[in-house]
């Protein structure tokens, strides 16, 4: 046993260097969280009276395009202003994702970080099945905010426009009588995505199935969904959210599904992490899943949770190492109400991990903390270290810091360097209560709660393994002006 031990041990220490010095902040770039997106045909109000096209939570997913092209996935909408508790304050809001222009540039001279960076949204795109789905009634529910109009039906007005069948956010939309796996629920809460090899199909993950669907990247229609182990399934389906906890003993946790998705750079393997432990697993025992994209067949590992409350994104280092975004729900908008406390971020890690020579768990449960993947004993990165050493003050660090992706090569003094963007999920709310007030501050007001980006640069002796993913660029699938799927 102590050989076994050491040998683990060892093998964490390998994964990454002892230092980390070349890690380092180089830019921060931010997009209003008042703007709406592109899709002008959803920006009517939605059932809590926000814009359908509001322009928030980007930073769910990000993904690489190449080029500074990025691929950002907002989540099920925008659920935080409280208006129907009998549907968890979902909308009807149709989940897409939106392609940024996301580009570095020199700074000023004198600039703190050596690089701006200019974030811009070329097109909006909105995702649909080519066969019907299932959508909520809507009985019972009640009125919309204006305490007039009925809620009604789940399925957008959209769906009979334009003869398609959209995903959205509102977690009624669900068949009772088959498990959550069923790919014919119109409810999707994406919380990742990825890119294919050739550019042109996308790869997106869910919290409520769960799910990973293929979509065609031009126009947002579902190509596949592939079959999940059903021990990730639960069969007792509610449009609420502690009725599901409450009455499920075997699957994923509501809200905390598959929060993570990676594509190992050959294309062949997407890697999917459950932010949490199963209902039939030992707390912080969280597992991943392997899906072979030419077979679909599924492999299960486990991972050890260090100090984080779950796990919110993984990406790819190589064919069999990862990186794993490691965090707790502590920081900017944590508490976004003026009636609650401020909050300073605390752990946001991202840790090195490698699958070689896992045990597959598919035929566990309990605690798998024994067959745990290897993982670096030291973070790779620490982003409220790195952000709080280039003067941020931890509370205006976002809670959610859920998207992470490799980016362009850039140049520093000279010297080529790698790319890591990470994003947050700003949760669609434009404003907050000021995180560095207190609520018995008679001056406290709302502020701005932007999606915001940040920048890394790392050499290879931070990742002598990397291998950057080649993804087919070459055609420019925006046509070089600013446009919403309507006109595919």
């Amino acid at each position: 046993m102590f050989k076994k031990s050491m040998l683990h041990a060892l093998a964490a220490a390998a994964l990454v260097p002892a230092a980390h010095a070349g890690v380092d902040l180089i830019a921060i770039g931010s997009i209003s969280g008042s703007y709406e997106d592109l899709s002008t045909r959803t920006a009517a109000p939605l059932e809590n009276g926000v814009p359908g096209n509001r322009l928030g939570g980007l930073g769910s997913g990000l993904a690489y395009a190449g080029g500074n092209t990025f691929l950002a996935l907002p989540d099920r909408g925008p659920n935080a202003k409280p208006y129907n508790p009998l549907v968890d304050d979902t909308v009807s809001y149709i989940v897409r994702f939106q392609t940024l222009r996301l580009a570095l540039s020199p700074s000023d001279a004198g600039s703190a970080l050596p690089f701006t960076l200019t974030p811009t949204l070329r097109k909006t795109t909105l995702l649909s099945s080519p066969t019907p789905l299932v959508y909520g009634s809507g009985a019972g529910l009640g009125n919309r905010i204006d305490g007039v109009t009925p809620i009604g039906s789940g399925a957008p007005a959209l769906n009979a426009a334009r003869h398609r069948y959209y995903f959205t956010g509102r977690s009624d939309n669900f068949d009772p009588t088959r498990p959550s796996t069923n790919t014919l629920n119109a409810r999707l809460d994406p919380e990742s995505i990825r890119v294919s090899n050739d550019g042109e199909r996308v790869y997106v993950s869910d919290e409520y199935g769960p799910y990973v669907h293929e979509f065609e990247r031009s126009t947002g229609k579902r190509i596949r969904s592939f079959k999940l182990p059903a021990n990730l399934a639960i069969t007792r389906l509610s449009a609420q959210s502690a009725v599901e906890i409450a009455d499920n003993t075997v699957g994923r946790v509501t809200n905390k599904g598959m929060e993570g998705l990676a594509i190992t750079p050959d294309g062949r393997l997407l890697v999917g992490f459950m932010q949490a432990n199963l209902e039939q697993d030992k707390k912080g025992s969280l597992r991943i899943v392997t899906i072979d994209t030419y077979t679909g067949a599924t492999r299960q590992y486990a991972y050890k949770l260090t100090d984080g409350s779950g796990v919110s994104e993984i990406l790819a280092i190589n064919n069999h190492e990862f990186l794993v975004d490691e965090r707790d729900g502590s920081g900017m908008a944590d508490t976004p109400l003026l009636t609650d406390t401020a909050s300073a971020a605390k752990v946001k890690k991202l840790y090195v991990i490698d699958l070689d020579g896992a045990r597959d768990v598919s035929d566990l449960s309990g605690d798998l903390s024994a067959y745990a993947v290897t993982k670096s004993a030291a973070p790779f990165l620490d982003v409220v270290a790195k952000l709080t050493a280039a003067g941020t003050d931890p509370r205006l660090i976002p809670s959610k810091i859920e998207g992470i992706a490799f980016g362009p090569d850039v140049s520093i003094k000279g010297v080529t360097k790698h790319t890591l963007f990470v994003a947050n999920d700003n949760d669609f709310l434009a404003t907050i209560a000021d995180p560095l007030k207190l609520p018995s501050d008679a001056t406290r007001t709302m502020v701005p709660n932007p999606n915001q980006f940040y920048v890394f640069s790392f050499d290879d002796h931070d990742l002598p393994r990397y291998v950057p993913q080649r993804i087919n660029d070459e055609r420019d699938r925006d046509h070089g002006r600013d446009h919403d799927d309507d006109e595919d």
